[in-house]
């Protein structure tokens, strides 16, 4: 399953968040104002629904309210109800049994636009006063004796809806435009890390991630990693040291078994031991070269590929012939300039021959060329290599055949030593041979 992105995570739970909160404090407003509010509300919105229907204007600029059905049915649903209906100039109507305590306030009603009347020591029942706009111009209401069929809290909600609703419908899409950017602000550090990490060469010594600018909670997860850098190359170093040491340690032996096996009268053993001696020791040469090579590079220098290709020929042309092949040198140019190391470079190609002069099948050609692009092929007419093999012999000690001569490392040097120039090497094979070709 695929991780979600951070910022979609962060935005969909910030907006649960929100929309959580705003719920929270609607529902704290609801509650608290069907506590402190009139038990009435839900009425007086119902009943000035109905009186600005039902409130008609009369003769002689009087009015009279209309029995109609919204009305009737409100006063059905509501048996205790009663109002007093007043215009503006005093004239008023009722309707149902107006308490006692709040008859008198009849022929004052007009007096007031809104009113709570609560708290009398003469009755428990609560009054308001509401004004309601009408096809007889403006009536005051006071009325009493039933709270509607819905509750307060329902009837607050209901009203209050053009604050909330406007609120959720703007806030929501600001959230998810405004955190992906705040996000993307606040982890513009760790993008950094991220790729400078993604730069790190295992050859790249002392090679560490920032902590600058990386937020403080991802900060002890960079400083972890910087500490495994530097395990790693602690681990790396004595590796190297001790494969360069044991190289070097192997020289004398080897020589020493040499010179004592030249000192035996001439037979099939001794040339059979010279070379089992003479493999073993271009076995430590090369374990040397690869972990040279891996520890340090010649400071970059302008080298002549066609002068590299044409003396690695000329050096190993004897050997070539020794083993059966006719060995040939073409090039497109006469001189090709490249900044290179100009001691890892020919190394490169002679490992090239010498792959080809081992895995040749000791007949046939080898051709070592060199292009106007300055790629330089070494190529044979052996039996090929199959294909699920071709990027394996790049791998240390990886041999195609178990029984062949090779410690497995020449193509491998070979590729690390373009890897360090930027190149690469690629390699073609089949019935009619193989050619390995450096592109640098």
């Amino acid at each position: 399953m695929r991780d979600a992105s951070l910022r979609w995570t962060l935005s969909w739970q910030l907006s649960l968040v929100f929309v959580a909160v705003v719920t929270a404090v609607i529902l704290g407003l609801g509650v608290y104002g069907a506590m402190t509010l009139s038990p009435n509300i839900t009425m007086a919105r119902t009943l000035r629904a109905a009186m600005a229907e039902a409130v008609v204007p009369a003769a002689q600029g009087r009015f009279e309210i209309a029995r109609t059905a919204e009305l009737e049915a409100l006063e059905k649903e509501n048996p205790d109800l009663w109002y007093v209906v007043a215009t503006i100039d005093g004239a008023f109507q009722t309707h149902g049994a107006v308490p006692a305590p709040y008859a008198p306030l009849a022929p004052v009603v007009h007096r007031f636009r809104e009113a709570d009347i609560r708290g009398s020591a003469d009755t428990d029942e609560i009054a308001s006063i509401d004004t309601v706009q009408t096809a007889a111009g403006e009536v005051r209401i006071l009325f009493g004796g039933g709270s509607g069929q819905h509750w307060p809290f329902l009837t607050l909600l209901a009203v209050t809806y053009p604050i909330y609703v406007p609120l959720l419908a703007i806030a929501l899409p600001a959230i998810f435009l405004a955190v992906p950017r705040i996000v993307r602000r606040a982890l513009a550090g760790l993008s950094e890390v991220a790729r400078q990490a993604s730069e790190i060469e295992p050859r790249r010594q002392g090679a560490r991630l920032p902590t600058a600018g990386v937020p403080r909670e991802v900060a002890p997860l960079v400083v972890a990693f910087n500490g495994v850098l530097g395990r790693l190359e602690q681990e790396f170093r004595a590796r190297r040291r001790f494969l360069v040491d044991a190289s070097h340690e192997l020289r004398t032996p080897i020589a020493i078994m040499q010179t004592r096996i030249e000192g035996m009268p001439e037979g099939d053993d001794r040339r059979r031991l010279l070379d089992d001696v003479a493999r073993l020791g271009e076995t430590a040469e090369q374990l040397l070269d690869f972990e040279r090579n891996d520890q340090a590079a010649d400071p970059p220098e302008s080298i002549d590929l066609v002068e590299i290709a044409r003396t690695v020929v000329a050096e190993l042309a004897p050997l070539a012939i020794a083993a059966g092949y006719d060995i040939s040198f073409r090039s497109e140019a006469q001189t090709l300039t490249r900044q290179g190391s100009p001691s890892a470079l020919p190394r490169a190609v002679s490992n090239l021959v010498r792959n080809a002069i081992d895995h040749g099948g000791n007949a046939g050609a080898i051709c070592v060329s060199v292009s106007a692009q300055g790629d330089i092929a070494v190529s044979d007419q052996g039996r090929g290599i199959a294909e699920d093999h071709r990027e394996l012999v790049f791998e240390p000690f990886y041999r195609v055949t178990p029984r062949s001569k090779g410690a497995g490392l020449g193509l491998s040097l070979v590729k690390q030593i373009v890897t360090n120039h930027g190149g690469e090497v690629e390699i073609e094979s089949g019935a009619t041979g193989t050619t390995v070709r450096i592109r640098l």
